[in-house]
């Protein structure tokens, strides 16, 4: 199975273009080489070679150390402040068990923060309980681009990617 590569004219097998660019169709799809410029993206710790530099940069999360810390039980076992943020939106932490309660701790841990209250969006309003009363359905976004993410670590993982803006610590 294969088709043509929309930019260099080849036939391709499919195993030769991305996932992303078979989906595109026939006479869409430009074939790995073309997507990649013909450069190899090569990490330079391990020398592992990759097709895009958006791979590369996902693969070199791989080689950062594991010293961040979760906001809420303080366990130190993460790469980067996102995955200490999608330990505690799971629901697994410790800190607060379920998803609703973890999703409402992170908030609440963002509004106490002042580094990241310029990426919470609306006011939130207090309940008799202390608590939100509640949070909007995209409470997160980038200040830089203007996206809006559900969830922060969502947040966080694309200010990594997009804007070079790695986080080893939460509250910035």
């Amino acid at each position: 199975m294969g088709r043509y590569c929309s930019e260099c004219d080849e036939w391709c097998s499919n195993s030769q273009f991305s996932s992303n660019q078979w989906r595109k169709g026939d006479g869409c799809s430009r074939c790995k080489s073309c997507v990649g410029g013909g450069i190899n993206f090569q990490c330079g710790e391990c020398y592992r070679q990759f097709n895009s530099q958006n791979e590369l940069n996902m693969h070199m999360q791989v080689h950062r150390p594991r010293n961040v810390a979760c906001p809420i039980c303080g366990e130190q076992r993460f790469r980067s402040g996102a995955n200490a943020v999608q330990h505690v939106e799971s629901g697994y932490c410790t800190g607060c068990r379920g998803q609703d309660n973890a999703r409402q701790q992170i908030y609440e841990f963002a509004l106490r923060q002042s580094g990241m209250q310029q990426f919470l969006t609306g006011t939130p309003m207090l309940t008799n309980g202390g608590h939100y009363d509640s949070i909007p359905d995209f409470p997160y976004q980038c200040r830089e681009c203007a996206k809006s993410f559900r969830q922060m670590s969502q947040l966080l993982q694309h200010q990594d990617q997009k804007h070079n803006r790695y986080t080893h610590r939460i509250g910035y």
